[in-house]
């Protein structure tokens, strides 16, 4: 099993990448309200970003606003669904089914932005075969079989720091590309696997140090 790569993405930067996310997001809840047309002043806004860095990120994607009238919504949708990857059926495995993990796992955003997470996994036994939703907790020891069987292209970590190497190692072989990381270590991962890693500590004191300037 291959995953998914996200075409258009090779020379962008993840600064970019994340704007382009926040534009579609903000464009597809236009869209689902009837809006036809969006200017670049408030579609910048809304990104918490300017026009001038919005016309940037977009003219490589191709001509999709008209000056005086804005944005086309429903053309410039998809483009940016296609350039974020998110046209392919990405599905998503959790391993670390405790607190964070099953907080995840319920998050209905991930299905409605077309990450929906099919399998839930555990080494504790105390959780094995119970339920989070509509998924059960399987053994993490069955990690490959459910990759196959599931055809996890994404998986999350939310396991503790000593388990994620091995974890990034098993899924790697396994076929799997894209690897969300939680665990609170650096991981070392094969030449094609792309791992992003989310410290929330680190995260928490970045802001403390900020207000505190």
């Amino acid at each position: 099993m291959s995953s998914p790569s996200l075409p258009g993405t090779q020379h962008v930067s993840d600064a970019t990448l994340g704007r382009l996310s926040l534009y579609l997001r903000h464009l597809t809840e236009w869209q689902a309200a009837g809006v036809a047309t969006v200017s670049s002043t408030r579609l910048a806004a809304a990104a918490g970003t300017t026009p001038a860095t919005l016309r940037k990120d977009l003219n490589p994607l191709g001509s999709h606003g008209r000056p005086g009238v804005g944005y086309d919504v429903a053309s410039l949708v998809p483009v940016l669904e296609s350039t974020l990857g998110l046209t392919t059926a990405w599905r998503v495995a959790i391993i670390g089914a405790g607190h964070l993990g099953q907080a995840l796992a319920g998050y209905a955003g991930f299905t409605q932005r077309g990450f929906p997470v099919v399998a839930l996994l555990d080494s504790s036994r105390a959780l094995i075969g119970t339920h989070v939703g509509e998924l059960m907790v399987q053994d993490a020891t069955d990690l490959e079989r459910v990759v196959a069987a599931e055809d996890i292209t994404m998986a999350v970590l939310t396991v503790p720091g000593p388990a994620a190497q091995r974890l990034v190692d098993r899924l790697a072989l396994a076929g799997v590309r894209s690897i969300l990381s939680f665990a609170p270590v650096a991981v070392q991962a094969p030449d094609g696997v792309h791992v992003r890693r989310v410290d929330l500590a680190s995260e928490l004191q970045l802001l403390a140090h900020r207000a505190g300037s």
